[in-house]
């Protein structure tokens, strides 16, 4: 079997993923670009958190060129990429209880503010001890994850819950359990994971609906330009010094 073959294999099963997104979850996530337009207008500020790989999708909203100025990056430190030594101490970090709380006290994130929380599996104590907190906090909180998960796993929350349970908006991505697409004859591991990519898009997705929203109702969105374009440095210091009090990636 050549790889030409299994990597065909894997766009077909990415774009099914994107297709099945796109069209069942179309409700989710014009809700989340709502109550994202929703928080802007109000003076909100934006927030999105992930662990380990499912940190790339969040990461991917976060001072990019297209995207929102708003948007920040709530880190939890040890878990946000593989650069921790030992990789797997990352893992671990996410079953830690009381570690979400932490971060949210030291955050600048606070009552009417918006928390995207993405989390595959959604089922460890960080994510969803992370989304608790937060609607305490009196924060709109949307999880991004697999659904799949929560009927075909268990819990490793205290409260035997998944971070489904405790968002205000939910997007399921449809990724299976074990998070890899293809299988073949002399590979004995599942292989080739989908979730970054339709979760990237998911988020792009409702990050599109906000702009929209925002438009509708005479609002520019907040948004970067490519600094490798003429005039992009000009137009993003412009939006750094409008922002400036919501932006605490520059601080």
């Amino acid at each position: 079997m050549s790889d030409r073959k299994l990597a065909g294999q894997f766009f077909d099963a990415a774009i099914g993923l994107l297709e099945r997104v796109r069209d069942e979850e179309a409700g989710s996530i014009a809700a989340a670009g709502t109550a994202i337009a929703d928080t802007v207008a109000a003076g909100g500020r934006l927030f999105a958190f992930g662990a380990g790989h499912s940190s790339l999708a969040a990461q991917d909203v976060v001072y990019r060129a297209g995207g929102f100025a708003l948007m920040n990056l709530l880190a939890v430190p040890g878990t946000v990429g593989v650069d921790v030594m030992p990789a797997t101490l990352g893992s671990a970090l996410e079953r830690v209880d009381g570690l979400a709380s932490a971060v949210l006290d030291s955050s600048p994130a606070t009552s009417g503010d918006l928390l995207v929380i993405i989390s595959l599996s959604g089922r460890n104590a960080l994510p969803v001890e992370m989304a608790q907190n937060a609607r305490a906090l009196g924060l709109t909180v949307v999880g991004v994850t697999s659904v799949a998960y929560a009927t075909g796993t268990r819990s490793r929350h205290a409260s035997g819950g998944f971070l489904r349970d405790h968002c205000d908006i939910v997007l399921d991505s449809k990724i299976a359990i074990g998070d890899a697409e293809l299988t073949t004859e002399g590979i004995e591991a599942p292989f080739a994971p989908a979730s970054t990519v339709v979760t990237s898009a998911l988020m792009q997705a409702v990050m599109a609906t906000a702009a929209e929203e925002l438009v509708a109702r005479g609002i520019e969105p907040p948004l970067l330009r490519s600094g490798n374009v003429d005039g992009g440095h000009e137009w993003n210091g412009r939006v750094m010094r409008e922002y400036g009090d919501r932006i605490f990636y520059r601080h």
